[in-house]
């Protein structure tokens, strides 16, 4: 179970991994804090470590609470949708012939089968937008494979519910949020970029950042605008 530090107000959730550095996180919707931290370190250890970055945590708490948040998706004709960051109107067509994604110029075609619930419904979109990840990620991963010299042996794409992307830097493996397909280009690329450089440097340390400086300079600008646009609405768990 975790241990739990109190810092005023806040609370922190402790667990401790056979890992070599100290990870902090600050989890959506709500701003969760939590620490992993390697076996070695004390409590005391740990609380000073998260009292010298409570500037950050309140900061990135913000950030989250004032993030947008998408309308509840109810898969009616004109809702809006994104793909690759461009506003389609959702036109739905329910009858006899197979289920299926489309985009127009302006409109996302979406056919499904005579009394589809609204679960079944949110299957279908979610599995073309998995798949419009998944195509749009392979050219993305090999074009930086090569210019960062490493190699991915496996890369998932899956609904994550608090990152945008992870990194396995044991098994060279990565994960790719399903929504990155409504979102910019570039913020594919930022990301991917970031969980690359983990292959790299597997903690968000200095030389972390200059890796990302050195391959992406405008990782920040990318990074900030994935940042500001609309997030999933929903209850996220954990």
């Amino acid at each position: 179970m975790p241990a739990q530090l109190q810092l005023g107000e806040l609370s922190v959730d402790v667990v401790r991994k056979e890992i070599k550095n100290i990870h902090l996180s600050v989890h959506p919707p709500s701003g969760r804090v939590t620490i992993a931290a390697p076996t070695r370190l004390s409590l005391d250890t740990i609380r000073v470590f998260a009292i010298a970055k409570l500037g950050w945590i309140r900061q990135q708490q913000k950030k989250i609470v004032e993030q947008e948040r998408e309308t509840p998706r109810e898969y009616l004709n004109r809702e809006s949708h994104y793909v690759w960051g461009q506003r389609y109107l959702l036109k739905v067509l329910e009858g006899d012939f197979p289920a299926s994604v489309e985009l127009t110029p302006r409109h996302m075609i979406f056919r499904t089968r005579p009394g589809w619930d609204q679960e079944r419904k949110q299957e279908l979109l979610e599995s073309w937008y998995r798949q419009q990840l998944r195509d749009a990620a392979v050219p993305v991963i090999t074009k930086w494979e090569g210019v960062m010299g490493v190699k991915v042996q496996r890369f998932f794409v899956r609904r994550m519910k608090t990152k945008w992307g992870s990194c396995n830097p044991t098994a060279h493996a990565i994960r790719l949020n399903t929504d990155l397909a409504k979102k910019p280009r570039e913020c594919l690329e930022y990301i991917v970029v970031h969980e690359l450089a983990h292959l790299l440097e597997p903690t968000h340390n200095a030389r972390f950042v200059a890796i990302l400086d050195q391959f992406l300079p405008r990782w920040k600008s990318n990074r900030d605008l994935l940042n500001r646009l609309p997030v999933r609405h929903e209850e996220w768990g954990y």
